[in-house]
C-alpha cells in the first residue's frame, strides 16, 4: 500500500488475496497484528457487493441408523468436553453453546436428526394398528390422551375437524438430538400450541417467551438485524434466526428457560416464540393441538399471514363452516367459542360482498372450494386460502383474489369479474342460529334440572321424568358439571330406595324363605322412610313402607307385653317369634324371645339327654350341649344343669383316658384286667369308643384264644401257616395272651428247621425254594418249557413244583393230598425225563463239523448255541451245554489219599458223570443227613408242607435204595463186580508192569497198550500215590485230595496236597480202551432204569455211583468227554494260579504294612479256596458249609463190591434213632419197616 517493504514484522497478510499491509498504514491503524482470520478492505468490499443469500441449514449427506447417530454423538462431546457425557454439566454445555453462536472466528459444525415423520418411520408411543400385537400395558398407553398420536384429535381438539393429515401438526414429528444441534426462534403455524415429549436422552434446554411480547421480540430483532429481515421478511418462520436472550432481555423482552428431562412435556401457547438446544443425544418426539381458547388466535394469525404474504397451512374459514356443519358433535364450550367466530366471519363476509356489489360486480357461481387443491384457491395477492368467496375472471381463469383484494385481480372491466361463494348470505345465518342453539342449550336444561331438585314449584317430579332429564345431558354430551352431578346423585340414591322398598315388602311376601342378612331394623326403617320423603321425587313405594312400620310397631307392643309377664307359655313365645321373622324386619324385642325360646329348648335336650331310658350320647354330644349352654339365657335351671353335664363329662374323660392307656400301653394287659375295665364303665350313660374298641379287642381275644385251643387239641398237629397266622392276630390284639409266647415259640422253631433243611439242600443263591426241590418236577418232559421255567426262577417270575403238581394251599395241608401228588408227580417226572431224552438224543451233536444253529439244535443255559470243543451231554436229559457256563466234574478228586485209592487207568472210576443244573437242583444230600432233619421233625408239634415233602422224598429214596441194593446183589452183578475188584487190584498192586494187563473177563481188547519205557515210571508214581474216586459227591476245589507225583506229599498234613499231573493224564487217554466188562442186555437194561430213576433223586446214594461205575466199565470211554474236562480244568487252574499269586501279593503287602499276621493254614488254603471262580467254586463252598451244619460228616465211603449189600453197605442206623423219636405225621411212621436194618452205630444227633 505504501510500496515499502521495510517492518516485514508489523506487515499483515490478507487471508483472501494475500496482499500485504504494514498495520499502521491501514485506516485505522491496528495496534498489533489480529489474531484468527483478516481481511483487507478491497475483500470486505467485494464481499459486501454480493447480492444477499437465504439463510438456512445444510442437508446432511450420510444416513444414520439410530445407533450409529447415538454412538457419533457421545463421541463428539466425550471428545469436545475431554471427559464422559455423563459428567459433563448443563451449564458448561449452556456457556460453550452461546459462546460458539456469538464467535465470528470460531465454526462448530454438528447434526440434528429433525422434523421425522411418525408415519414413516414410527413413533416412540404404542400405536394402535395391525403391525404388531400390542400388550394390555400398551393398549392403556396407545389410547391415552397423552398419546402424542392421540392428542391432536381428541373432541376437544379443533383439529379433529381437519380430514387430512398435516405433518407435524396432526402427525407428530421425531427429533434426534446431539449436543450443540439448536431450534431457533420460531412460533408454531397458525400460532397454534404444541408439546413436545422427551422420550430418554440427555436433557433438552427451552427458551421462551409470552405471546403478548411475540411483537417486541420481532420487533427488537428487526432493529438488531435489519439486514437480514430487509431481504427475508418472514426471517422468523424460517427457523433459522438464534438470538443470545441476554440480549433479548436487555432490550425489555421477557425470557424464561428450562432444562426437560426424559420422561418430560414441554407446552407452547399460542404464537409463543421459543427455542433451544440440546445437551446431548436424546429422542423426542413433538405435534402441534389446538382447544377452543385457540380460534381467536388462528383468525388473527390468517391476518398476520395475509399481510406477510405467508402460504396457509389449511383454510381457517373452511375450519369453522365445517364445525358449524354439525354443532351436535361439538364440546359446549368449543361450540360457544366457534359460535363467536362464526358471528365475526359472517359479519365480516357481508361488508366484503357489499363492497363487490358497491363495484358493479353481481355475476356470481357457487364454488365447493373444499375440493379444490389449495394452489388452486389461493389470493394470487396475499397468498391466503379462501373458502367463503373469491374473486375471479373470465378472462383471466388462471387466478383468483380473495375479497380483500378486489382491486388486484387484473386490469380486465368489472363486467368480465364474478363472485365464487361458497355459502350465500342467507344460509350463513342459519349455520350460526344452530351454533346458538347449540351453545345455549345447556343454560335452559341446566335450569329444568334446578328447579326439579329444588322442588322450587311445590312439585315433585316422577323418576321417569328426572331420566329423561339426565338422558338429555348424555345425548347432547354437556360437560359434566356439578348439576348434573347431582341429577345423577339423586337418581341413583332414589333407585336405591325403590329397590330396597321392592326387597322389604317381597321379603314380607316370602316370609321365613327370604334370604337370611337382609333383615333391616326398626330403626334403619324410620330413616328409610325419613330418607324417602326427603326426595325431591315422588315415589308410590312410600305408602307400602308406611304400612310396614305400623305393623311393627303393633308387634312390639305385643312382645313387650309378653316378655313382662314371664315364665309364658313357650308355645305363645315361639309363636310370637314365628310372627316377627315374617314382618322382616328386627325387632328389639325379638331377640329377647329367641333367647327365652333357645334356653327352653337346650333344658329339654339336656333333659332328654341325661334320661336313663335314653340312647347313650357321645362325647362329642356331651361337649355340645356344654358350649351351646354357654349361649343361651342364664338362669338357675340352666346352672343346675350344666353342672351336672360337666361332672358327667369329666367322668366320662377319665375312663376314655384309662381305656386308651390300655389300647396304647406297650405292655399289654391280661382279659381279666380288661374284663374289670370295661365292666366298670358300663355304669356310665355315655358312649365311649375306646371303651367300644377295648371291649371290641377283648372279644376278638376270646375269639381268638378259642381258636388256639381248637387247633392245639385237634386230631392232628397244626400247620405252620395256621400258626403263623394266629400269631400275626394275636401281636396285633392289644390284650397279653400266654397262649401267643407259646405259639411264637412252635413258629420260630418250625422256621429253625425249615432254615436248617434249606441250608442242606438249597445252593447258595439258588433260585428254587425248598418246596420246589423236594418235590418232583413234574414238567420234565418238555425241554423248552424246562429251560424257559429255569430261566424265570432266574428273573423271579415262574410257577413252583407245588402248583405243577397240582397243589394250592389247602392241598399242602392236608397230607394225604401231598402223598397222592407226590406219587402222580414221580410218574409224571419219569415219563417227562423219557420223553425229554429222546427229544434232545434226535438233537444234532455240537461237536460235529456240520453243526448248525436251527430250532431242533440246544440252546445252553447262556442263551447260546453250544458248538465245537468244551460242549459237555447232561447224563440224564441229554442236552448239550457249554462246558464254562455250567459246573463240571473232576476226573480224579478225593478227600484224602488211602493204600485202595484207585489206580490212574482205572478209568470207569473217573468221575466223569455231568448232570446240567436243569436237572440237579440242590445239593443232593447223603441219606443219612437227611435221616437226621426228618428226626429233627418229628419233635415238631407243627405241620410243614416242606416236611411232608421231605417224607416224601426220603421214601422214594429208600425204596430206590432197596430195589438198587437187590439188583446190586444178584448173582449177575455180583459176578461183575468181583470182576471190577479184582481188575483194580491188579492194577495197584502191579509194579511198574512192562506190559499192559490182561482183562480176562473182557472180549475186548486190553484197557492198557504198550507204552514207550519213559511213561512207565510216572504211571508207578501215579500208581503208588493215586488216590481212589469213589464219591458221586463233587468235593471243593482246594479241598480235593488229587493224586500226587511227590511220594509222601499226601501223607503230610502240613504240606498241602498237589493235583495230579493234567499233562500226564493227557499222554495217558491214548492207552485207555475198552469196555473192560461185558454187561448183557438183560443186566444192563435194568441197571440204566435205576440208573435214571436214581439220578431224579435229589438225594446222594452210594448204589447211584456203583451203579454207573457198572455201567461205565461195560462200554468204551467216552474220550471226547475226558478231553473236555482236561481242558476245562486246564483252563481253571491257570485262572486259579493267577487269583493265587494276586492274594499272595496282597498278604505280602498287609504283612509289610505290619498287619496282624494271618493263619498259616488259612493262608495255605486261600489259594485253594479260589481256585475257581466258576459255578464249582460256589458248589464247594457250599459244601463246605453244609458240612459244618451236619455235624462235620465226612465224604462218602467207597461202596464195597463184594459181599452183600444188605448185611456190609449199610452205615445209617435208622431203628434206633426212629425207634427212640414218634411223631404224628402218618408218612413218616410207614418208614419204620423200610428202614429197620441192623447197624453198629448211631446216628448224629441234630439239635434245632
Amino acid at each position: 500500500m505504501c510500496s515499502r517493504g521495510d517492518e516485514d514484522d508489523k506487515l499483515l497478510l490478507c487471508d483472501g488475496c494475500d496482499d500485504n499491509y504494514h498495520i499502521f498504514c491501514l485506516l485505522p491503524p491496528l495496534p498489533e497484528i489480529p489474531k484468527g482470520v483478516w481481511r483487507c478492505p478491497k475483500c470486505v468490499m467485494a464481499e459486501c457487493k454480493r447480492p444477499p443469500e437465504a439463510f438456512g441449514f445444510e442437508q446432511a449427506t450420510r444416513e444414520y441408523t439410530l445407533q450409529s447417530f447415538g454412538e457419533m454423538a457421545d463421541s463428539f462431546k466425550a471428545d469436545y468436553f475431554n471427559m464422559p457425557v455423563h459428567m459433563v454439566p448443563t451449564e458448561l454445555v449452556e456457556k460453550e453453546f452461546w459462546r460458539l453462536v456469538n464467535s465470528i472466528e470460531e465454526d462448530v459444525t454438528v447434526e440434528y436428526g429433525a422434523d421425522i415423520h411418525s408415519k414413516e418411520f414410527g413413533s416412540g408411543f404404542p400405536v394402535s394398528d395391525s403391525k404388531r400385537h400390542l400388550t394390555p400395558e400398551e393398549e392403556e398407553y396407545a389410547t391415552s390422551g397423552w398419546n402424542l398420536n392421540v392428542m391432536p384429535v381428541l373432541e376437544q381438539s379443533v383439529l379433529c375437524h381437519i380430514n387430512a393429515d398435516i405433518s407435524g401438526m396432526k402427525v407428530p414429528w421425531l427429533y434426534v438430538g446431539m449436543v450443540f444441534s439448536a431450534f431457533c426462534w420460531h412460533i408454531e403455524d397458525h400460532w397454534s400450541y404444541s408439546i413436545n415429549y422427551l422420550h430418554w436422552g440427555e436433557p433438552k434446554t427451552w427458551y421462551g417467551v409470552p405471546s403478548l411480547a411475540a411483537e417486541h421480540l420481532e420487533e427488537v430483532m428487526k432493529k438488531l438485524t435489519p439486514e437480514l429481515f430487509d431481504s427475508q421478511p418472514d426471517l422468523l418462520h424460517q427457523l433459522v434466526t438464534l438470538m443470545n436472550p441476554n440480549t433479548l432481555m436487555s432490550h425489555g423482552v421477557p425470557v424464561v428457560r428450562t432444562n426437560q428431562c426424559a420422561g418430560e412435556f414441554v407446552i407452547t401457547f399460542p404464537r409463543a416464540y421459543h427455542s433451544g438446544f440440546n445437551q446431548g443425544y436424546n429422542f423426542a418426539e413433538a405435534v402441534n393441538f389446538c382447544t377452543a381458547d385457540w380460534l381467536p388466535a388462528g383468525r388473527q394469525c390468517i391476518e398476520h399471514y395475509r399481510r406477510l404474504r405467508r402460504y396457509c397451512v389449511f383454510s381457517h374459514e373452511e375450519l369453522i363452516c365445517k364445525m358449524a356443519a354439525c354443532p351436535e358433535k361439538l364440546d359446549l364450550n368449543l361450540a360457544a367459542a366457534v359460535h363467536k367466530e362464526m358471528f365475526i366471519m359472517v359479519q365480516e363476509e357481508r361488508r366484503l360482498r357489499k363492497a363487490l356489489l358497491e363495484k358493479g360486480i353481481t355475476e356470481a357461481e357457487r364454488e365447493a372450494f373444499e375440493l379444490l387443491p389449495d394452489d388452486e384457491r389461493q389470493c394470487i395477492k396475499c397468498k391466503t386460502t379462501c373458502f367463503l368467496s373469491a374473486l375471479a375472471c373470465y378472462d383471466c381463469p388462471d387466478g383468483l383474489v380473495c375479497l380483500s383484494h378486489i382491486n388486484d385481480l387484473c386490469k380486465c372491466s368489472s363486467s368480465r369479474q364474478y363472485l365464487r361463494y361458497r355459502y350465500t348470505l342467507d344460509e350463513l345465518p342459519a349455520m350460526l342460529h344452530k351454533l346458538k342453539v347449540r351453545a345455549e342449550s345447556f343454560d335452559t336444561w341446566a335450569n329444568k334440572v334446578r328447579v326439579a331438585l329444588e322442588v322450587e314449584d311445590g312439585r315433585k317430579r316422577s323418576l321417569e321424568e328426572l331420566r329423561a332429564l339426565e338422558s338429555e345431558a348424555r345425548e347432547r354430551r354437556f360437560p359434566n358439571s356439578e348439576l348434573l352431578q347431582q341429577l345423577k346423585n339423586c337418581l341413583s340414591e332414589a333407585e336405591a330406595c325403590v329397590s330396597r322398598a321392592l326387597g322389604l315388602v317381597s321379603g314380607q311376601e316370602a316370609g321365613p324363605h327370604r334370604v337370611a342378612g337382609l333383615q333391616m331394623t326398626l330403626a334403619e326403617l324410620r330413616a328409610f322412610l325419613d330418607q324417602m320423603n326427603n326426595l325431591p321425587c315422588a315415589m308410590h313405594q312410600i305408602g307400602d313402607v308406611k304400612g310396614i312400620l305400623e305393623q311393627v310397631e303393633a308387634y312390639q307392643a305385643e312382645a313387650r307385653e309378653a316378655l313382662a309377664s314371664l315364665p309364658s307359655s313357650p308355645g305363645l313365645l315361639q309363636s310370637l317369634l314365628e310372627r316377627g321373622q315374617l314382618l322382616g324386619v328386627e325387632v328389639p324385642e325379638a331377640q329377647q324371645l329367641q333367647r327365652q325360646v333357645e334356653q327352653a329348648r337346650w333344658l329339654d335336650e339336656v333333659k332328654r339327654t341325661l334320661a336313663p331310658s335314653a340312647r347313650r350320647g357321645t362325647l362329642a354330644v356331651m361337649r355340645g350341649l356344654l358350649v351351646a349352654g354357654a349361649s343361651v339365657a342364664p338362669s338357675p335351671a340352666v346352672d343346675k344343669a350344666q353342672a351336672e353335664l360337666q361332672e358327667l363329662l369329666t367322668i366320662a374323660e377319665r375312663w376314655e383316658e384309662k381305656a386308651h392307656l390300655c389300647l396304647e400301653a406297650r405292655q399289654k394287659h391280661p382279659p381279666a384286667t380288661l374284663e374289670a375295665i370295661i365292666h366298670e364303665a358300663e355304669n356310665i350313660p355315655v358312649h365311649l369308643p375306646n371303651i367300644q374298641a377295648l371291649k371290641e379287642a377283648l372279644a376278638k381275644a376270646r375269639a381268638w384264644i378259642a381258636d388256639v385251643d381248637e387247633i392245639q387239641n385237634g386230631d392232628h398237629y397244626p400247620c405252620l401257616d395256621d400258626l403263623e397266622g394266629l400269631v400275626a392276630v394275636g401281636r396285633d390284639l392289644p390284650v397279653g395272651l400266654e397262649e401267643l409266647r407259646q405259639l411264637e415259640l412252635q413258629v420260630l422253631t418250625a422256621h429253625s428247621w425249615r432254615e436248617k433243611a434249606s441250608k442242606t439242600f438249597l445252593k447258595r443263591n439258588s433260585c428254587y425254594t425248598l418246596l420246589e426241590v423236594l418235590c418232583p418236577c413234574a414238567d420234565a418232559g418238555s425241554d423248552s418249557t424246562k429251560r424257559s421255567r429255569w430261566m424265570e426262577k432266574e428273573l423271579g417270575l415262574y410257577k413252583s413244583d407245588t402248583e405243577l403238581l397240582g397243589l394250592s394251599a389247602q392241598d399242602l395241608r392236608d397230607p394225604g393230598s401231598v402223598i397222592v401228588a407226590f406219587k402222580e408227580g414221580e410218574q409224571k417226572e419219569k415219563e417227562g425225563i423219557l420223553q425229554l431224552r429222546r427229544t434232545n438224543s434226535a438233537k444234532p451233536s455240537p461237536l460235529a463239523s456240520s453243526t448248525t444253529a436251527s430250532s431242533a439244535t440246544s440252546v445252553c443255559v447262556c442263551g447260546q448255541v453250544p458248538a465245537g470243543v468244551g460242549a459237555l451231554q447232561c447224563d440224564l436229559c441229554q442236552d448239550w451245554f457249554h462246558g464254562r457256563c455250567v459246573s463240571v466234574p473232576r476226573l480224579l478228586s478225593s478227600p484224602r489219599p488211602s493204600p485202595t485209592s484207585s489206580p490212574l487207568l482205572a478209568w470207569w472210576e473217573w468221575d466223569t458223570k455231568f448232570l446240567c443244573p436243569l436237572c440237579m437242583r440242590s445239593r443232593r444230600p447223603r441219606l443219612e443227613t437227611i435221616l437226621a432233619l426228618l428226626v429233627a421233625l418229628q419233635r415238631l408239634p407243627v405241620r410243614l408242607p416242606e416236611g411232608e415233602a421231605l417224607q416224601c422224598l426220603t421214601e422214594r429214596a429208600i425204596s430206590w435204595q432197596g430195589r438198587a441194593r437187590q439188583a446190586l446183589a444178584s448173582e449177575d452183578v455180583t459176578a461183575l463186580l468181583g470182576r471190577l475188584a479184582e481188575l483194580r487190584q491188579r492194577l495197584q498192586a502191579e509194579p511198574r508192569p512192562e506190559e499192559p494187563p490182561t482183562y480176562p473177563s473182557a472180549p475186548a481188547s486190553d484197557p492198557l497198550r504198550e507204552g514207550s519205557g519213559k511213561d512207565m515210571p510216572k504211571v508207578q508214581g501215579l500208581l503208588e500215590n493215586g488216590d481212589s474216586v469213589t464219591s458221586p459227591e463233587k468235593v471243593a476245589p482246594g479241598e480235593g485230595s488229587v493224586v500226587g507225583i511227590q511220594p509222601g506229599a499226601a501223607s503230610n498234613p502240613a504240606c498241602p496236597r498237589n493235583p495230579p499231573d493234567l499233562e500226564l493224564l493227557s499222554s495217558l487217554l491214548p492207552q485207555l480202551t475198552g469196555p473192560v466188562l461185558e454187561l448183557p442186555e438183560a443186566t444192563r437194561a435194568p441197571l440204566e432204569e435205576l440208573m435214571l430213576e436214581g439220578d431224579l433223586l435229589e438225594v446222594t446214594l452210594d448204589e447211584n455211583h456203583s451203579i454207573w461205575q457198572l455201567l461205565q466199565a461195560g462200554q468204551p470211554p467216552d474220550m471226547e468227554r475226558i478231553r473236555t474236562l482236561l481242558e476245562l480244568e486246564k483252563a481253571e487252574r491257570h485262572g486259579s494260579r493267577a487269583r493265587g499269586r494276586a492274594l499272595e501279593r496282597r498278604r505280602r503287602r498287609k504283612v509289610d504294612r505290619g498287619g496282624e499276621g494271618d493263619d498259616p493254614a488259612r493262608e495255605e488254603l486261600e489259594p485253594k479256596r479260589v481256585r475257581s471262580s466258576g459255578p464249582e467254586a460256589e458248589e464247594a463252598q457250599e459244601e463246605e458249609e453244609l458240612e459244618e451244619e451236619t455235624g462235620g460228616e465226612g465224604p462218602p465211603q467207597p461202596l464195597p463190591t463184594t459181599g452183600s449189600p444188605s448185611t456190609q453197605e449199610n452205615q445209617n442206623g435208622l431203628e434206633p434213632a426212629l425207634g427212640a423219636t414218634s411223631g404224628p405225621s402218618a408218612p413218616f411212621s410207614t418208614l419204620t419197616p423200610r428202614l429197620h436194618v441192623p447197624c453198629s452205630q448211631q446216628p448224629p444227633q441234630q439239635q434245632l
